[in-house]
């Protein structure tokens, strides 16, 4: 049976995440993740989270843990998703501290919480060896 297919109640992930329930709720709450698989429907309903958003949410929790504001990690979160179109499970991060999250995004390193704004240009140097052997060769 896939991870997905049972999905993870919040006393799960919260005791998987190293987070508070209250704290779940609050992000769920105010849109920062939302369960993928059943949301809350009123009181005493359950929410389910799949493997994926157990993924995220350890992202998050790790920013938080970096000294980053909850804030700061909403702000990142949300340029990795809307902007950046990248899938935050898989995202690889640069924390310097906490007042900038750098990531990849096509070709260069991009301050996630400057709203995507670039920092670097990444060169790619694997075609670099070919293109000088060609170069001598003429």
């Amino acid at each position: 049976m896939a991870r997905d297919e049972v999905g993870y109640s919040g006393t799960q992930v919260c005791k998987i995440i190293g987070i508070t329930y209250r704290q779940l709720d609050y992000w769920a709450r105010t849109g920062l993740l939302r369960p993928s698989l059943e949301d809350a429907k009123g009181s005493g309903s359950k929410r389910r989270y799949s493997y994926s958003d157990l993924l995220e949410l350890k992202v998050i929790k790790q920013l938080l843990d970096a000294g980053n504001s909850l804030q700061s990690a909403r702000r990142a979160v949300d340029c990795l998703r809307e902007d950046l179109g990248a899938d935050l499970a898989s995202a690889k991060l640069v924390l310097t501290g906490s007042r900038s999250v750098l990531a990849k995004s096509n070709g260069e390193v991009v301050d996630l919480l400057a709203g995507g704004q670039g920092v670097f240009n990444i060169v790619p140097l694997s075609g670099v060896v070919d293109e000088l052997d060609a170069a001598i060769v003429e």
